[in-house]
């Protein structure tokens, strides 16, 4: 235990290099060890209540200056925790991208971004902030590297609301597909690693987001809809019109009013393969049972404004999912990892989505990620880069223990074992609960502190390059 409260000091050192100034190492070291604590409610009353029994009201006033007032960057710390967690992850068998987002049930109207809309928490629309976020995945784990409060359009063009939460200047009205790509061109700038991309059908569906990838140099796996249109082998748009006159015209494709000249949906599709192309796949040990299903892919041209284009888009992999027992498909991914890949391979990839997943059910179960009550945007930013933050040195323990978390055949058989028809988003519901905090810890490094400061020196922080970090 000694060994892991010095490290957990060295973790604090090196998160607050990022502050500016000392004296919030602190708020830093209080916040982060009341994430910790066995607290029903982690909101900075409580907390305080908890750090300080004694003086309860002064301490509340610190976290409550800390986290909602305080200028420091939660994007610096959201570098800083991926730079110490990031060397910990073995992408031997891979590494991806994972889009999201997620919701957080709010009553009123004054909380920043507060809206009517579809809360994964929920399943249905209420009233609820929504983020948006980008996590860095491994085998054995996984870490939210990215995360951006979604403002809604009635939020952003609101002057008055804006300016009394806080909400930068800079920040105008952007989809929830087009946060997440900001946020993935910004990793990249920052010298992040090109991994594969997974993103549910909320992201997969918008061309643009998928084409924004290709341009970045990225693969992706992404979720769509049955509805999504498709170019099958045999199918094509006509070839454009000849054109006469002086100089090049770039003429457009056409679409014939055959069937074979039209582009089909993704659903056509699966319906019209043949059953000699279904294979049951199994693609990871479920807590209970294997997880197994029937896949089936065929190499198709996305299909979208082609009267606009002049040439079709680039061949990419359709990969469908059809459970035995089902009356139709259940789920379709587009995309563009390699011809040759297997597709046992590509389903791994593709089901490897379900650790963004595990990461919402911990940072909201254990470390508190919904339960900021404040208003402006600056704490609402905060409160979650300080759960990231402490997330991140418990998923870097247990990444770095030789037995447990780290192994791929353990983490393999960490992934619940939920229905084939559930498709989760944000919820941690209906995950199967995973102790990734020791609240002992916590406790433990309260009394190190309480009893013997000198115990625990102020180790100098390792030099780390602004960079993200990726071995």
């Amino acid at each position: 235990m000694k060994d892991e409260l010095q490290e957990f000091e060295r973790y604090l050192e090196h998160l607050g290099g990022g502050l500016g100034h000392a004296d919030r190492q602190a708020g830093l070291r209080g916040y982060c060890i009341g994430l910790m604590a066995p607290l029903a409610r982690k909101s900075v009353e409580p907390m305080a209540a908890h750090l300080a029994p004694q003086a309860t009201r002064s301490r509340h006033q610190s976290l409550h200056h800390f986290v909602a007032q305080s200028s420091w960057s939660h994007e610096e710390m959201l570098r800083r925790v991926a730079q110490w967690v990031v060397p910990a992850m073995d992408f031997g068998d891979g590494g991806w991208w994972i889009v999201d987002d997620t919701g957080f049930p709010k009553q009123g109207e004054h909380s920043v971004g507060v809206a009517r809309q579809y809360c994964g928490m929920l399943g249905k629309q209420d009233n609820c902030q929504v983020a948006v976020s980008v996590s860095l995945a491994c085998v054995a784990g996984s870490l939210p590297t990215a995360w951006q409060l979604y403002l809604p359009q009635q939020w952003a063009d609101d002057m008055a609301r804006r300016e009394k939460a806080g909400v930068p200047e800079n920040v105008s009205f952007a989809t929830k597909w087009q946060i997440a790509q900001a946020q993935i061109e910004h990793l990249v700038e920052q010298g992040a690693p090109k991994h594969t991309v997974l993103a549910d059908a909320g992201y997969g569906v918008v061309t643009a987001f998928r084409e924004g990838l290709t341009a970045m140099g990225l693969t992706y796996v992404v979720g769509v809809t049955g509805q999504v249109t498709v170019w099958p082998p045999g199918h094509a748009p006509l070839a454009p019109r000849p054109r006469s006159g002086r100089g090049v015209v770039a003429t457009r494709q056409r679409l014939g009013d055959a069937r074979h000249e039209r582009p089909l949906s993704v659903k056509e599709v699966a319906l019209g393969l043949e059953p000699t192309q279904w294979q049951s796949i199994e693609w990871r040990e479920g807590t209970n049972f294997t997880l197994r299903s029937r896949f089936a892919r065929v190499r198709v041209h996305a299909a979208h404004r082609e009267h606009l284009r002049t040439e079709q888009r680039a061949q990419e992999w359709l990969l469908i999912e059809w459970p035995e027992g089902h009356e139709e498909p259940m789920k379709y991914w587009l995309s563009t990892l390699a011809e040759n890949i297997t597709l046992e391979r590509m389903v791994f990839e593709a089901k490897m989505r379900w650790r963004i997943e595990r990461d919402y059910q911990d940072l909201k179960q254990d470390l508190g990620l919904g339960h900021y009550e404040g208003r402006n945007w600056r704490g609402f930013h905060h409160h979650a880069s300080l759960a990231i933050a402490a997330y991140g040195f418990l998923m870097a323990q247990q990444l770095r223990q030789p037995e447990g978390g780290g192994k791929k055949n353990s983490a393999r058989s960490e992934e619940p074992a939920l229905p084939t028809h559930y498709k989760p988003r944000g919820s941690p519901a209906h995950a199967a609960p995973r102790p990734i905090v020791d609240h002992n810890f916590a406790a433990a490094y309260r009394r190190s502190l309480a009893q013997d400061a000198a115990a625990l020196p102020m180790l100098p922080a390792r030099k780390r390059e602004n960079s993200f970090v990726t071995q």
